[in-house]
């Protein structure tokens, strides 16, 4: 994530003021903002498409699907995203942003691949209970699920024809689900 070269640093209490009075959405990091882009069609079918298929599975749950509008807060970086996609099981501490979510997704689009595979990534792992984060490609099917394990985080790689298994949510869905009518 950029920070822009003016004005000075915010408090995060002055950016959620801002930011619930502006009709651009932000992500935050250290004091600097960063207006963010809008979204293809593919993306957005691809967000759509593994939000119901975890919206189903977690219903009746104390857990929660958020897509995009929802901000984490990542108190060790000092920083809010807005992630494409993300599970929370927490209790309700505010209405415009998560602290402990067990899952975060990501779809790569060029404008946002470094961010989210480097800078957002490496501020993700300071979340104490996030269990998974999923980064998705839109060129091809291609999902690769970090999962935090007792050495640090694995890598599962899942292409074509294959079953992806996303265990901090119970839920195991073949690849073509989350990339069902993107190519029609």
């Amino acid at each position: 994530m950029a920070t822009p070269a003016f004005e000075r640093k915010l408090t995060p209490e002055e950016y959620l003021e801002l930011e619930r009075a502006s009709p651009v959405k932000h992500e935050y990091r250290a004091g600097h903002f960063l207006a963010m882009t809008g979204t293809s069609d593919v993306h957005n079918l691809i967000v759509g498409n593994l939000y119901m298929l975890l919206r189903e599975r977690l219903r009746g749950s104390p857990c929660r699907v958020f897509i995009a509008d929802v901000k984490v807060w990542i108190k060790a970086a000092e920083a809010f995203y807005y992630p494409d996609l993300m599970v929370s099981c927490e209790p309700v501490i505010s209405r415009y942003y998560r602290e402990h979510p067990c899952l975060i997704a990501e779809v790569l689009s060029p404008s946002t691949a470094k961010a989210d595979t480097q800078d957002k990534w490496r501020d993700y792992q300071k979340l104490e209970g996030l269990a998974e984060y999923v980064l998705i490609a839109q060129e091809c099917m291609d999902v690769r699920v970090y999962r935090r394990s007792q050495s640090g985080w694995d890598l599962a790689i899942y292409t074509d024809g294959t079953l992806i298994e996303l265990t901090s949510v119970g839920l195991k869905i073949p690849i073509e689900r989350i990339y069902q009518e993107v190519w029609d």
